[in-house]
């Protein structure tokens, strides 16, 4: 009873109709447009005992039976629907109560997450008896407004119903009445999630919600999910997430974007716990919630992935496709050229390549690890998600520009050792660095592995990480371990000189990209004071230059002004606005920016939508607008086609868009997403467009 997804043919009159179906419902009778005799979609039968007694509880039960292909609501009917409304007409000393509804199922449908039920189900009331009520033979009446809903038609539909029921005296009245011949409402009771016995809490944090759910740590959950009773506070359709921390469950929610205020009696809610509708009610308290946890898998339907070594295996291959980008690229070379220096030994060049790749793969490692850890504790982070924090771009701009420096000859890098004599040291800290600067480019060739690793239970997402480092590292090791492939290799010359001059071009050029990134990230009081702090260790590392070509020794003065600037760099971050420009960038297609309410609107609407993720970082995403996106031929297509661009910028930190990419199952950007106006399933694009994809798309 997991979610369920559909297609819709027509999703614009299914959303008219939900719109219309809700005005109806709450008409007054003589304006209700009523079903047919005979023709009601969900039938409803009024279960009533035959004897109550003064003095105690007792149930009636309304059973509410679909046709094939219909469905009913629950209290709170989720993003579309209405729920049921019952007005009683009880005698004297008969006091109907609140409706106790049995777990509802979710259903997705185009978007839109609905708290629906699909089989025959009973809706328990209690009925109160007061011990003054007079005996004797009563009715008790109902008029019930409810809505019947296929996944493209909504019909709202009303019954009146009575049951004839005795008011005894007493338990022997009662028993001589036939009391033991009433229904037996105990099947319908069992259907009911069972009262949590321990107190639950809540806290909000930001634009989410998280609640602690007392539960004992070995009871078995599979697809659990929290309804709320209370409309308007999260969003429905947004992704749940669930995590351990002992004998306490840590539900973590999304908020509405306009939230309705919290009751002052708690939030409450039903927990499924299986996907066969156990589930227990609960009422949260405000109160301490802990926080990360081990994160729980099966909270939501999974993904059909692809088999762990196909996975491994695309992590592997994206891996070796990186080391022709731009930022890794140079390192790459000069490192291989290093071990074509005369008088390289074979068990130094294996020494090397061992300890470049464990450089490379702790460093993979340790990002991925670091994400998975942040995730679980419930920060809203994707791949590269260093580099959505400005004081991380300054030291890799520091960085970038010390590469720059060394390629042109400005100075010669003790460790790493780039072109001098090796060492394990330097291969080491090679490693680390070409992977650090590295995973910003694995948008393209990682998307299905990235993000299936964020499904994936911790040791095998940890095996992807590593296989994406084993990729990376892959050519050097092969070249440091196969004596013919270094055979292969130039003869060192006065080439390799000219050689690593040509290298600092693309280094240079991943300098200023980096600058740009500052810019985008920080503002200009954050790029300007960058800037200078690069400008410092210039300075410093042409000094240590000078001491070198003089024959001085420079190695401490090289690491305490490098460590100075790159910790000037790092404690930048202060200086940082708060209002980038990237929030105010004007496009070709005149994107508005995303959030999952102006992609409800936008799918209400009856339009299509282009869902577009970049990142300033993100090579792959500019070589796209500039190719498929930013086009006159694309923007007169869509404007054409009246389509909504829906574009949303993850170069900083933003928790409604990893949220969407989460659900999308992707890791990282870009991410293009088609939803068409018919309202049929969205589809995700290749994340390389070819110029003509978009435009022809919208035709």
């Amino acid at each position: 009873m997991g979610t369920r997804r559909y297609n819709p043919l027509v999703a614009v009159i299914l959303h008219a109709l939900l719109l219309l179906s809700a005005v109806a419902v709450f008409l007054p009778a003589a304006q209700a447009q009523e079903a047919p005799e005979g023709s009601t979609n969900i039938a409803v039968q009024l279960v009533a005992p035959d004897v109550v007694v003064p003095g105690e509880e007792t149930q009636v039960v309304l059973v509410m039976s679909p046709q094939t292909g219909w469905h009913g609501y629950w209290s709170n009917p989720g993003d579309a629907g209405v729920g049921m409304r019952l007005e009683w007409t009880a005698p004297a000393g008969l006091s109907p109560g609140e409706p106790r509804y049995p777990v509802p199922e979710t259903l997705l449908i185009s978007g839109l997450m609905n708290h629906v039920y699909e089989g025959r189900y009973g809706v328990v009331v209690p009925l109160k008896v007061a011990a003054d009520a007079v005996p004797g033979a009563t009715t008790l009446a109902l008029e019930a407004e409810w809505l019947a809903c296929t996944d493209t038609i909504c019909v709202p539909e009303r019954g009146a119903f009575s049951a004839p029921l005795t008011i005894a005296a007493g338990q022997e009245d009662a028993l001589a009445a036939g009391r033991a011949a009433n229904p037996d409402p105990g099947p319908w009771l069992a259907q009911l999630p069972a009262p949590l016995d321990a107190q639950a809490h809540y806290v909000v944090d930001g634009d989410t919600i998280r609640i602690g759910v007392p539960l004992p740590a070995d009871l078995a959950l599979s697809q659990p999910h929290l309804f709320l009773e209370q409309d308007k506070l999260t969003e429905y359709a947004a992704p749940q997430r669930y995590a351990r921390v002992g004998d306490m469950l840590v539900i973590t929610i999304a908020r509405a974007d306009s939230p309705r205020a919290i009751p002052s009696d708690g939030l409450r809610a039903v927990l499924r716990l299986d996907e066969t509708g156990n589930g227990i009610a609960i009422v949260a308290k405000p109160g301490p919630v802990p926080e990360g946890g081990a994160p729980l898998s099966g909270e939501e339907p999974q993904r059909d992935l692809p088999a762990l070594p196909w996975l491994l295996l695309a992590a592997l291959a994206g891996g070796l496709i990186l080391n022709v980008m731009p930022c890794v690229f140079p390192i790459l070379s000069l490192k291989a050229l290093s071990l074509a220096r005369s008088g390289e030994s074979p068990a130094k060049a294996r020494a090397e390549g061992f300890a470049y790749t464990a450089g490379v793969v702790i460093a993979c490692l340790a990002l991925g690890g670091l994400m998975l850890a942040l995730r679980a504790a419930g920060q809203e982070v994707g791949w590269a998600f260093q580099l959505q924090e400005p004081g991380v771009v300054a030291v890799l701009l520091v960085l970038a520009a010390a590469l720059t420096a060394n390629f042109l000859g400005l100075f010669e890098f003790a460790v790493p050792a780039f072109a001098g004599d090796g060492s394990k040291q330097g291969a080491f800290a090679t490693g680390l660095l070409a992977a650090f600067v590295a995973t910003p480019c694995t948008g393209p060739f990682m998307a299905g592995a990235m993000g299936a690793a964020l499904l994936l239970p911790v040791t095998e997402a940890m095996a992807m990480f590593a296989a994406l480092g084993l990729g990376i590292a892959l050519p050097f090791l092969a070249v440091a371990l196969i004596p013919a492939l270094r055979g292969r290799l130039p003869r060192p010359g006065p080439w390799m000189v000219r050689f690593r001059r040509w290298m600092a071009l693309p280094m240079g050029l991943t300098a200023l990209a980096l600058a740009w990134l500052a810019w985008r990230t920080g503002g200009l009081a954050f790029l300007a004071a960058t800037l200078v702090a690069v400008v410092v260790a210039l300075w410093l590392l042409g000094q240590i230059g000078r001491s070198q070509r003089s024959g001085r020794a420079a190695g401490s003065f090289a690491i305490a002004g490098l460590a100075a600037a790159l910790l000037a760099a790092a404690f930048l971050t202060p200086l940082t606005s708060h209002e980038p420009a990237v929030q105010t960038e004007d496009t070709v297609l005149a994107a508005r920016p995303f959030s999952e309410s102006a992609l409800k609107a936008a799918r209400a609407a009856g339009k299509p939508v282009f869902v577009w993720m970049t990142a300033d970082w993100c090579l792959t995403c500019k070589v796209n607008e500039r190719v498929a996106i930013e086009r006159e031929e694309t923007r007169a297509a869509f404007e054409k086609a009246g389509v909504v661009v829906l574009r949303g910028d993850w170069t900083r930190r933003d928790p409604e868009i990893t949220r969407y990419l989460t659900a999308q199952g992707a890791a990282g950007v870009p991410l293009y997403v088609w939803y068409p106006a018919s309202g049929g399933e969205p589809e995700q694009l290749p994340q390389v467009l070819s110029p003509g994809m978009l435009a022809g798309r919208a035709d």
